[in-house]
């Protein structure tokens, strides 16, 4: 079995992230999510299992401690976590394994992995970015401030990743985002585990 791509995709809050990996998962049943573990409360129409494993801080701790995690972070007052089990099992099944991440989690992983692709997601302005984030409907205004603030900070390490989209225009951004996925799986190092492959190069 080929063992597949790891993708990381890193993006502030409000920039479309999760929407437009809603959509590549759609679009290309290769693609898996690796659901991340949180403390923070489900938000209406999350699901245990499904957009994240919801667990209490207690449990999380344990995790840590256990050196369960592949990385964790504490975002806006949550702590937010990466199973090694949840990416290593997808991947050497085959399926090119996403990671939704914040930018200090991307550094923690590529620093563990420097093979995994990573993208990062960026609003057209800063003004687009206040505007989904208030039509959401779900922020205070100090809550939406702070993640503007936090928002700057974050995209002051966009310049660390291998791919910057912005997301203007959504179809367009998708495209870009589905070749970025795709084209990683023509590397060197995917395809020379293909025994074909290797006959053929006499490896």
């Amino acid at each position: 079995m080929i063992q597949g791509q790891l993708i990381l995709v890193s993006a502030p809050s409000g920039a479309g992230k999760t929407s437009l990996v809603s959509a590549a998962l759609e679009s290309d049943p290769k693609l898996v999510v690796a659901v991340s573990h949180t403390t923070r409360e489900p938000r209406v129409g999350e699901h245990n299992g499904v957009n994240y494993h919801f667990v209490d801080h207690a449990k999380f701790s344990q995790m840590i401690a256990a050196e369960e995690f592949l990385e964790h972070a504490d975002v806006f007052d949550n702590h937010y976590g990466t199973s090694r089990s949840e990416v290593s099992g997808k991947r050497e099944n085959g399926q090119d394994v996403i990671l939704e991440i914040d930018w200090q989690g991307a550094a923690q992983v590529r620093a563990l992995l420097p093979d995994a692709v990573s993208i990062f997601i960026l609003p057209p302005s800063i003004q687009a970015l206040e505007d989904r984030l208030i039509s959401r409907g779900q922020n205070t205004s100090e809550s939406i401030q702070r993640r503007l603030s936090e928002a700057s900070i974050e995209m002051a390490s966009a310049v660390d990743f291998d791919y910057l989209i912005v997301n203007d225009e959504f179809d367009t951004a998708l495209v870009q985002l589905l070749s970025v996925m795709r084209t990683g799986r023509q590397s060197t190092t995917i395809q020379t585990q293909r025994p074909e492959i290797k006959s053929l190069l006499g490896l």
